[in-house]
């Protein structure tokens, strides 16, 4: 009877997870492959939404080619040249516009450059440091 008894509650213990997959609710793995279907199908959607107006855009890039080869041609040289001269970017304000004309960065104060910048001086590729 004891044993009868055992058999009944392990019985209905395992019915309500074999009633859910006979109800139509997925498994977790099949789960997981419903959500990467739907994630697929979104990502479809969306590319296929988006194809019109990334034509337009590699049209536009095609058009302004030229004009960015010229740009590049003509201040390449004198953009590598200020980056010589600007050691380091974060040790300058963001550039000002003064009221003739003149386009100026200005330099931080040391106190702005943060804990310990601008103590050491810098360090050339492969130098050892002394300690």
């Amino acid at each position: 009877m004891r044993s009868l008894a055992l058999v009944t509650i392990a019985c209905l213990a395992v019915s309500p997870v074999s009633a859910q997959e006979a109800e139509g609710e997925p498994a977790p793995e099949e789960g997981l492959s419903l959500i990467e279907e739907g994630a697929r199908m979104f990502l479809e959607g969306l590319a296929e939404d988006m194809a019109p107006a990334m034509k337009d855009l590699a049209e536009l890039a095609e058009s302004w080619q030229p004009q960015m080869r010229e740009f590049v041609t003509q201040m390449g040289p004198a953009l590598s040249e200020l980056l010589d001269k600007v050691d380091d970017i974060s040790r300058y304000h963001a550039p000002e516009m003064l009221p003739n004309g003149d386009i100026i960065m200005r330099r931080k104060a040391p106190a702005e450059d943060g804990p310990g910048e601008g103590l050491l001086p810098p360090m050339k590729p492969g130098e050892d440091i002394e300690i």
